[in-house]
């Protein structure tokens, strides 16, 4: 359930409140004409279920609330109310399904941003994934893997699209690009250091590794494995049940790629770097494809939902 606090200009409040009452699955409406100070006017606090949500905050935005008051949301984890449970039982659908637009914009617009910790965390998960390749160890592919932070820019990406801010696309794609370019640069200079310790050489990339050179073997099972991670990492974000291990899921087709682009490129080998960043680029593809179709579809249901 969302708890929905709005600040409504007085002579529009009456507007809000029709919204919020003429909603399947908005209940506990609380107004307080005149609480709020700044920005100033009344304060209008209600419960929606999250199936519901969607529709009151278009609503709200229809009638331009946000920039004349503001429009806040919380997550109710606990509602112990027999009203509660008959507004879910009234509105369409199940939560666990629901799609609340401003949240995932929200919620992938902030993750998007290109912040010395994102560039960090991607340079540490990239270097990890290079040393992996190197060791041929899957473990510490798997350890990048946790590290990586590039679903956050991939998902506002598709999100951008689907919602038509192409700023918004701009920034997400910014994010990917310079997060990549920083990342491989960042391993390749590693990699550099490493071998003048003595820790790496060049016969360590060129043995064979039968644990992880399928990571610059690109074949049509990259596809179906970026498609699938898309999907997944679009479904876990707009679900109300979202784990936080399907990053992982994402980074599996990303990070190790652009590692060992990294690792073959500090160390000349152009047939191993080519074949690794066509891995990521087609990785890359089938991630948005499957994201921006998941997108559609789950704007496409819940419209039949809203005229059903």
């Amino acid at each position: 359930m969302l708890h929905l606090r709005v600040i409504s200009p007085p002579d529009r409040t009456d507007e809000v409140v029709r919204i919020i009452e003429a909603a399947p699955g908005a209940t506990n409406l609380v107004v307080l004409p005149g609480a709020a100070r700044q920005p100033g006017g009344d304060l209008v606090l209600c419960d929606v279920v999250r199936e519901a949500g969607n529709p009151v905050l278009s609503a709200l935005r229809k009638i331009k609330i946000h920039e004349e008051g503001s429009i806040a949301v919380d997550h109710v984890e606990v509602a112990l109310s027999n009203v509660a449970a008959a507004a879910a039982d009234a509105a369409p659908g199940l939560a666990g399904d629901a799609v609340v637009w401003d949240e995932i914009e929200q919620k992938t617009g902030d993750e998007a941003e290109l912040s010395g910790t994102y560039l960090l965390m991607f340079a540490i998960a990239t270097i990890i994934a290079g040393i992996g390749v190197l060791l041929d160890q899957p473990i510490l592919i798997v350890g990048a893997m946790v590290v990586g932070p590039e679903f956050g820019p991939l998902a506002a990406l598709c999100v951008g699209i689907i919602r038509r801010r192409p700023a918004f696309v701009r920034r997400a794609a910014t994010a990917l690009t310079v997060g990549f370019a920083t990342a491989v640069l960042a391993t390749v200079c590693t990699t550099y250091l490493l071998d003048l310790a003595g820790l790496v050489d060049r016969d360590m990339l060129l043995r064979d590794r039968p644990l992880t050179d399928f990571i610059w073997r690109p074949d049509a099972m990259s596809w179906v494995v970026g498609f699938l991670a898309g999907v997944a990492g679009m479904l876990s974000l707009t679900s109300a049940k979202a784990g936080p291990l399907i990053g992982v899921l994402i980074s599996v087709t990303t990070v190790p790629a652009a590692a060992n682009v990294a690792v073959a490129l500090a160390y000349r080998v152009p047939h191993e770097a080519a074949g690794s960043a066509v891995q990521l680029m087609l990785n890359l593809a089938a991630i948005i494809t499957a994201g921006v179709l998941t997108l559609l579809a789950q704007r496409w249901f819940w419209s039949r939902k809203a005229k059903a």
